[in-house]
């Protein structure tokens, strides 16, 4: 009988714990993410929402189904990829970047959705106001502090006079940012200047527009124009313009400085968000975040290419030198 009943105690005590071993790990879920382009702000916003998700126990592959679409910087592709995300039905859509958000919104009226990199959610939309969510919709704005930038341009630049701008006005975070660049421009002693370039092919026409007209250019997190913005750097640097940007990834790749935000600490934030309505909050409870935390990058050798020297002040301020 004690052989019977050790075995019998075993086979419960294995029961119990490959049940406690399930139970251990969050349920299966579903998260969508449409992106408008690929560029390195918005891809690091993406990583930092998977990896969130990853530290909260949802990894791809095992408990996580990981859907991620790029449209390609067309928001005509965007609208369909929001459809069939709709179709699909998952946990929660992340939307990175206004124009997807705008599709999302417009497509997925029953899915929740976790905007993310979205200037102005409320001038888009996507919001009644940043206290009042959608009964669906939430997520986290990287409003840019576009009076700091000004401020931070005139600082390296005392003598500029005039501050040319290119950007995408079919992209509703970027009409919100220059009519901030606008209002606040002449209080720095600034003429704006404005580039429009609809399309990625019209970055370059719309930065040789500037030449001879401008002292220095800045390109505000505009997902069209950030996308080549490698055109206008070689245009800029020919042309001895300084290119201030307004995040800090664009400094990698060439521009002088930015005062900007940390992307992937963005997407973090907005993984926290996920994470909370997967385990079960409703976006309509979860306000609107912003980011309030800045870094200064600076490329000194970028900035000599452009016929700019950045003091030792500036570079003694920055989180990081590019070298």
């Amino acid at each position: 009988m004690s052989i019977r009943f050790s075995t019998f105690a075993l086979f419960l005590l294995t029961i119990f714990s490959a049940g406690a071993t399930v139970h251990a790990a969050p349920a299966q879920k579903y998260v969508a993410i449409t992106q408008i382009v690929e560029h390195p702000a918005l891809d690091a916003v993406r990583k930092g929402v998977k990896d969130v998700l990853s530290e909260a126990g949802w990894n791809e592959g095992e408990n996580l189904k990981w859907d991620y679409q790029s449209a390609q910087g067309a928001t005509a592709t965007a609208s369909q990829i929001a459809k069939k995300f709709a179709g699909d039905n998952p946990d929660v859509i992340v939307a990175i970047a206004t124009p997807s958000a705008q599709a999302a919104v417009a497509s997925a009226r029953n899915s929740n959705i976790v905007f993310s990199a979205v200037t102005d959610p409320v001038g888009a939309k996507l919001v009644k106001a940043w206290d009042q969510p959608s009964k669906n919709v939430t997520g986290v704005s990287d409003l840019t502090p576009i009076d700091l930038h000004l401020a931070f341009i005139k600082e390296v630049m005392p003598e500029a006079k005039s501050l040319g701008v290119i950007y995408n006005p079919g992209e509703a975070n970027s009409v919100s940012l220059i009519k901030l660049v606008k209002q606040y421009g002449p209080t720095h002693g600034l003429k704006i200047i404005e580039a429009v370039s609809p399309k990625s092919a019209d970055v370059q026409t719309a930065a040789r527009s500037l030449l001879g007209k401008v002292d220095v250019i800045y390109l505000p997190t505009d997902n069209t124009v950030i996308s080549a913005m490698e055109g206008i750097i070689k245009i800029s640097e020919k042309a001895k313009i300084p290119v201030f940007a307004g995040d800090t990834d664009s400094v990698k790749r060439g521009a002088v400085a930015a005062l900007g935000f940390n992307y992937y600490e963005v997407g973090r934030q907005t993984g926290v968000v996920v994470k909370t309505i997967l385990n079960g909050k409703s976006p309509k409870d979860i306000p609107v975040q912003g980011i309030e935390k800045t870094e200064l990058f600076v490329n000194p050798k970028a900035a000599l290419r452009m016929g700019l020297t950045l003091n030792a002040d500036i570079i003694s301020r920055a989180k990081e030198v590019i070298e």
